[in-house]
């Protein structure tokens, strides 16, 4: 998500994220900083935190007015960020118990194969609301959706190559409305980097907005 090198640290690629998600601001404030230092000492993937955020923001950013940022701070996202990194650890857990030889419990889906089961049962739903995309729905499950990625950041690649697939698959018409819809709200003084993933976010925002998928 982040197009920061790769040697950054989790508070680095936090913060880029958020700025960016947000539209607005240098860097983050006191509070904000020590929230992100607290999510660091969970020790999950980045990615988990960064989709408790870009959730939050989806949430708030059709509420925004013109030129407002989407999140006033970092501890807005506080609680969807945290039920993320608790999904994250429960299904990790769940994940050793299976490895133990004397568990009897049914075994456990990882975190990546919750997020791609639902992404793709929203896909399906799809296609009986949308009739005229259940070709490109189901050329999406054989190809790109067939596999269950492994970490994090395979599966937000996934998720954005089925929402891009989507939209190229929508008339002109819509797929015009939906950019116009990306692009309200951005922000000049943002760096060219954070520009392109605040663009990222508002388009995938966009298209799950017009498909009704805004819980995948």
């Amino acid at each position: 998500m982040s197009l920061l090198p790769e040697s950054a640290s989790f508070e680095e690629l936090v913060q880029d994220y958020f700025l960016a998600v947000r539209g607005a601001g240098l860097m983050l404030s006191a509070l904000d900083t020590e929230l992100v230092t607290a999510w660091a000492r969970e020790g999950v993937p980045f990615e988990v935190v960064a989709r408790g955020i870009s959730r939050s923001a989806e949430k708030a950013l059709w509420d925004a007015r013109p030129g407002e940022p989407v999140l006033r701070s970092l501890r807005a996202c506080r609680r969807q960020v945290e039920t993320e990194i608790r999904k994250y650890r429960d299904l990790s857990a769940g994940q050793g118990e299976e490895a133990r030889p004397s568990s009897k419990k049914r075994p456990a889906r990882s975190w990546e194969e919750v997020r791609h089961a639902r992404l793709c049962a929203a896909l399906r739903a799809l296609t009986e609301r949308e009739t005229a995309l259940a070709p490109r729905v189901h050329r999406l499950l054989d190809t790109v959706l067939a596999c269950v990625p492994h970490e994090p950041a395979a599966m937000d690649q996934q998720e954005a190559w089925a929402l891009m697939a989507l939209l190229r698959a929508l008339p002109f018409s819509e797929r015009r409305t939906v950019w116009r819809d990306a692009r309200t709200g951005e922000q000049q003084l943002m760096t060219a980097r954070a520009r392109r993933v605040a663009r990222r976010f508002r388009l995938q925002a966009a298209v799950r907005r017009r498909l009704d998928m805004k819980e995948t």
